[in-house]
């Protein structure tokens, strides 16, 4: 597993732009060391080619995009990288030390599965070309150091008691003990505007139903059959929106609080009710199953990656970021830049959401 984490989000911080052209040293991690002409390849490697900057620009959640000059790379893309490289040096020194552990072929043969379909999962097809491609891109060293740091991940992983198996048995064990949380459900919506959530309030205390509260108060399409939107099942790309939505909500009633629905500018209070839950087979589910799964190992994966991130001694050239404790634990991150209230011109950007569910 990447890093230990799915999807891990890496929280940086800042703007402007780092040289690749720096003759320090680069990285230095528990007694390992990156070089400075290293780091600086691996970012030239990134810049310089579209398919492989997209599958790591997905993968760290941050754009590895140009800087001011075409040898540079944005600050926040450089202290990704380096956060990264950070991560997954700690990870190998851990599990040498601690396990003794060094992969083998057989080892990196199976990381090179394990990150190619990290990188695609992340990446969502939005990236021209394949993970596997944007991995032969990588200069020798780069994808050797990869490859190491995801054998050590998933050999970690597998040390943990926490960890729930990604195999058939275990995901079916973990299906029947948490069958309620894959019924398909069907629900209805209420988007009311702001001047009618007073009357919609007092309609819905004195007992109205669903289909008599969307009919009178709904300006959504849905309104005219009584907010009737739709079933959702595991395999939908809006179930886990549709089960958060309703999780604590009993079948047939709107709750008491809305969710905000904000459209062309104007807020909109959105009442979601179950209607229908039924259960779904375990091989509808199974994907949804899979995700929570991986979910779950991701946090308890996550919990070890900052204990060892916290006991690491590491130093990072400043011109690719800065090691420091964030509001999510050790990383590293670009500099902040001069707040926008300096700034003559700045604007202000808003953002409308569309509805929640397609």
């Amino acid at each position: 597993m990447r890093r230990l984490v799915v999807l891990l989000v890496v929280a940086l911080v800042g703007a402007g732009a780092f040289g690749l052209s720096n003759a320090s040293s680069g990285l230095n991690v528990d007694g390992a060391t990156l070089s400075a002409s290293t780091f600086r390849s691996e970012l030239a490697a990134v810049a310089a080619t579209p398919n492989l900057q997209c599958y790591v620009s997905y993968l760290a959640q941050v754009g590895m995009t140009h800087g001011a000059g075409g040898a540079s790379m944005a600050a926040t893309g450089a202290a990704a990288w380096s956060n990264l490289r950070v991560e997954g040096v700690a990870i190998v020194q851990f599990v040498r030390a601690k396990f003794r552990y060094i992969p083998d072929a057989a080892a990196l043969k199976l990381a090179t599965t394990s990150l190619e379909g990290e990188m695609t999962q992340a990446a969502a097809s939005h990236c021209p070309g394949t993970s596997a491609q944007a991995l032969d891109a990588m200069p020798s060293e780069m994808r050797t150091a990869e490859l190491t740091a995801q054998a050590s991940s998933l050999y970690l992983l597998s040390q943990l008691n926490s960890t729930i198996p990604l195999n058939l048995a275990s995901m079916q064990t973990y299906y029947q003990a948490h069958r309620a949380s894959y019924d398909t459900i069907c629900i209805s919506v209420a988007l009311v505007p702001p001047s009618l959530v007073t009357s919609f309030t007092k309609a819905q205390s004195a007992g109205a139903s669903v289909a008599a509260l969307a009919k009178k108060f709904s300006i959504d399409k849905s309104g005219r059959k009584g907010g009737a939107y739709g079933c959702y099942s595991p395999t939908s790309t809006s179930y886990a929106a549709v089960r958060s939505d309703v999780a604590t909500t009993a079948l047939n009633k709107f709750p008491t609080t809305a969710l905000a629905d904000t459209i062309s500018g104007t807020t909109y209070a959105l009442y979601v009710a179950p209607t229908k839950r039924s259960t779904t087979p375990f091989n509808i589910a199974s994907s949804a199953v899979l995700s929570d799964i991986r979910n779950l190992n991701a946090s308890s994966a996550n919990t070890v990656k900052q204990t060892i991130l916290s006991h690491a001694a590491v130093s990072v050239d400043p011109a690719y970021g800065r090691w420091g404790l964030s509001s999510s634990g050790p990383s590293v991150f670009a500099p902040a830049v001069p707040s926008s209230n300096d700034v003559d011109g700045a604007s202000t950007l808003t953002t409308a959401n569309t509805h929640p569910y397609k």
